[in-house]
């Protein structure tokens, strides 16, 4: 079913469709290339302003790129490595090491699956604690053998069950917290659809945070925002834009470090422009980053953070 947002291109797309599966010729070119145009133009000023809320809609896009898709668009010769050598795999956090463009790094992300079979299997891209602490033994590997570790965000939070609390669901997201904050590697983080709290930020703690234009960043999901405030998830929409969770709002706050723009009508339509637009972006990043020593990384990423407490002049202290 389409969101809101998608019903004033429904007709075009729907025209183009037509004729495109039908006889061709001059003018049925012409009039295609026309209304392709035109789609171009409407998307361009339907995505231009979306709410909250329908940035929200966008990020969850079924169609829309996911962490394997990235893989095979910016990476060669990616090697998965599996398990948290205690307990188990997850799918739902994909990791292992990778080259870009000829320079070896480790890459981990979340997994959402496309059909019902892999949704299933990748438990809808929510980890569970196994998955947390195999993407940190990976990225202890990284820094080991001193590679970049380049993270990208895809989830609506940890997963919430019965088994990942018994197995230590918060301690693993905080260990991995403040295992990132001191790695001597250059970390690069990618925000592509859904930031979800600590499911997303247990992976998430870079040298350099990254946002696609559609994606969104919380603490909590804007369901869950208005089923705690008002007791009522119908008022998500109010919620999504009381909570500031997109990228603009999040840079404007200094919480993410770029936001990357998107092809009209979001990244599913056009996969390929957004893995270059991104591309661009991470090797720029990394030129950067790889300059510092260890000890300049790992305080730079200090003061970064600690940033991020700062309003007002002062400092936010906790006792």
């Amino acid at each position: 079913m389409p969101e809101d947002y998608e019903a004033p291109l429904l007709e075009l797309e729907k025209k183009i469709e037509e004729l495109a599966g039908g006889p061709g010729g001059p003018a049925v070119e012409k009039e295609l290339e026309r209304l392709r145009r035109e789609l171009d133009d409407k998307r361009r000023q339907v995505f231009a302003s979306l709410t909250p809320w329908q940035k929200t809609l966008v990020a969850r896009h079924p169609a829309r790129p996911y962490f394997l898709d990235y893989i095979n668009g910016l990476f060669t010769e990616f090697s998965e490595l599996h398990g948290d050598r205690r307990f188990a795999d997850d799918p739902a956090l994909v990791c292992g090491f990778a080259f870009y463009k000829d320079r070896p790094v480790a890459v981990v992300g979340h997994q959402k699956g496309r059909d019902t079979k892999q949704k299933v299997y990748r438990n809808f891209g929510m980890p569970k604690p196994e998955g947390y602490r195999k993407a940190l033994r990976i990225m202890k590997l990284a820094e080991k053998f001193s590679r970049p570790i380049i993270s990208f965000v895809d989830t609506p939070g940890a997963y919430p069950g019965l088994d990942a609390e018994e197995r230590g669901q918060a301690e693993a997201i905080a260990y991995n917290l403040r295992e990132m904050a001191a790695l001597k590697v250059p970390i690069i983080v990618n925000v592509t659809g859904e930031g979800g709290s600590g499911g997303a930020l247990a992976i998430a703690v870079g040298d350099r945070i990254n946002m696609l234009e559609h994606a969104v960043y919380s603490v909590i999901s804007p369901e869950g925002c208005a089923a705690i405030l008002w007791r009522d998830s119908a008022r998500a929409p109010e919620a999504a834009g009381a909570m500031k969770i997109t990228a603009s709002d999040l840079a404007a706050f200094g919480l993410v470090d770029q936001v990357i723009p998107e092809p009209p009508g979001g990244a599913q339509t056009d996969p390929e422009a957004q893995f270059q637009a991104l591309d661009a972006v991470i090797e720029a990043q990394l030129r950067e980053l790889t300059a510092l020593t260890p000890e300049g990384l790992m305080t730079a990423r200090y003061d970064k953070f600690r940033r991020m407490g700062h309003l007002g002049g002062e400092f936010i202290e906790t006792t």
